[in-house]
């Protein structure tokens, strides 16, 4: 029986989700835009990290962000950028289904034999964080690993994959 990508040790992605993280010499078919930055007024920055569990920036993480509200979906390798950062350029979804704003966050990375799936929920959005019914399910003392604060143009949101600050991840 053959191997799926799911039971291989990443990054197996690399060529066909990822190619300028690994320096192909051609563009990925999705990328970090979900917005045009230029003609979206109302477009945010999303940077953050992805760090392992000694707090070390990982430099081969994939991200993915899907927007519910929107229906939009961007991704983003870690190894791109400078600094080990996702960015993205997006609108701040709206409320859906009495849910508050928030984007679904995938990660896969090396040593993870299938991708984690968190959300990115806005600290500023404190009334309607209270009545997520999702947020509501994770213990108050962990919630914060959820939230993007608000930085100049956008939002920072970092994600712990192990240790003292560890992002909730949740099953899906």
């Amino acid at each position: 029986m053959l191997q799926t990508p799911s039971q291989t040790v990443g990054p197996y992605f690399a060529y066909g989700l990822t190619p300028e993280q690994y320096l192909y010499d051609f563009k990925s078919l999705v990328g970090n835009q979900l917005v045009d930055p230029l003609n979206t007024p109302d477009a945010i920055t999303i940077t953050g990290r992805v760090f392992d569990g000694q707090g070390q920036p990982i430099a081969d993480a994939m991200i993915e962000l899907w927007d519910p509200a929107n229906k939009r979906f961007g991704r983003f390798g870690t190894g791109t950028d400078p600094q080990n950062r996702f960015v993205f350029q997006a609108t701040k979804p709206g409320s859906v289904d009495g849910q508050a704003p928030h984007f679904w966050v995938i990660v896969f990375m090396r040593g993870q034999l299938i991708h984690s799936y968190t959300r990115l929920y806005f600290a500023d959005e404190a009334d309607l964080n209270a009545a997520d019914p999702l947020l509501n399910t994770v213990p108050t003392e962990r919630r914060a690993t959820l939230l993007a604060q608000k930085a100049p143009g956008g939002y920072t949101f970092d994600i712990f994959m192990q240790g003292d600050n560890e992002t909730v991840f949740f099953e899906v």
